[in-house]
């Protein structure tokens, strides 16, 4: 697969995220079958891997450390703190640097490695300055135990002042054809800065792809049966946009998942996807996604038939939104 520069290291241009492997989309696949496909991510060219300790409560880490333990020269890791297991393994949002370090400890033990090349903080915590939290992180790195921090879902203003504290080598938010939040600071700010943005959800948690969600069928367990997008004339209305992206890709020859993996990938240079399947076959397919080729008139094309005006219902609900410190679109852009 072709590679892009994330601070330090090379990575694949599309990275792999896990979560889907242990929890959020529904109930998890088989742990064999989970780690089948984390083997075979690494044997079709994904070299970055993406977890966090709130990811199934620690599973996520620990099936990662199991599974490829023996292949750990093989991929860049990126795990996250702030927002996972706490001393008595109930889900807690901490910014505090003493919970940073306990939670890097417990990280680095479940993914049985001595050291993880890129720790985010997994959400801001505002009962505690951002300096506070990065200077933490910023000590892991002087102590040996990561090589590179990150910053999940904050803003550009966030992103300065963290940077400022601490180098930060990465930003990851959610980014796609359908989530444009990005391009109201963040994407721009990175690439200012020299912040690698990893852009997480880039097929729209199932919509851009050729085999939409139902959402009548969501599981309980399901993180998007909460999400104003997938429910009633929300919905409806996003998924007539997947027909007509489904036209553009079939004009192009790629399948849905790959235009908008290769719109994602086409925002800069800077610009790393992490997709995330509990699918081998898709996650081949998304991998394939690196050598389609847009021209401007269809990237253009893209841009005008998904946007913030033509997305249906907002990205979170109001509880979720609150964890969040990313820039909204404003409203006479929607």
């Amino acid at each position: 697969m072709k590679i892009r520069r994330l601070g330090p290291f090379d990575v694949s241009a599309i990275g792999l995220g896990c979560m889907s492997l242990s929890h959020a989309y529904g109930d998890p696949p088989p742990e064999a079958e989970a780690a089948r496909l984390l083997h075979q991510a690494l044997d079709v060219g994904y070299t970055f891997l993406d977890t966090a300790s709130v990811y199934g409560l620690g599973h996520n880490e620990t099936l990662i450390g199991q599974t490829l333990k023996a292949r750990r020269d093989e991929f860049i890791l990126a795990s996250k703190c702030g927002l996972g297991p706490n001393a008595e393994g109930r889900r807690e949002l901490s910014g505090r640097p003493e919970d940073i370090r306990r939670s890097c400890d417990d990280s680095l033990r479940r993914l049985q490695v001595e050291i993880i090349d890129l720790f985010y903080l997994h959400r801001m915590d505002r009962r505690v300055p951002i300096e506070e939290s990065v200077g933490a992180l910023g000590d892991l790195v002087r102590a040996g135990k990561v090589r590179a921090i990150g910053l999940s879902e904050v803003g550009a203003e966030t992103l300065r002042r963290g940077h400022a504290e601490y180098p930060v080598t990465a930003l990851q938010s959610e980014y796609s054809l359908w989530t444009r939040n990005p391009e109201v600071a963040t994407l721009a700010t990175c690439a200012e800065l020299g912040v690698a943005f990893v852009a997480f959800s880039p097929v729209g948690r199932g919509l851009l792809t050729g085999s939409p969600p139902d959402p009548t069928q969501f599981r309980p367990t399901d993180i998007r049966k909460d999400m104003p997008r997938f429910q009633g004339n929300a919905w409806a209305a996003n998924l007539g946009l997947q027909d007509q992206l489904a036209g553009v890709a079939n004009r192009v020859g790629c399948t849905p998942a790959q235009l908008a993996l290769a719109w994602t990938l086409s925002r800069g240079a800077h610009v790393i996807p992490i997709p995330g399947t509990s699918n081998i076959d898709h996650m081949v397919e998304n991998a394939e996604a690196a050598d389609v080729s847009l021209s401007p008139a269809v990237l253009e094309e893209l841009d005008t038939l998904i946007n913030a005006r033509t997305v249906a219902g907002a990205r979170y609900s109001a509880t979720a939104q609150a964890t969040v410190d990313t820039e909204e679109v404003p409203p006479e852009e929607r």
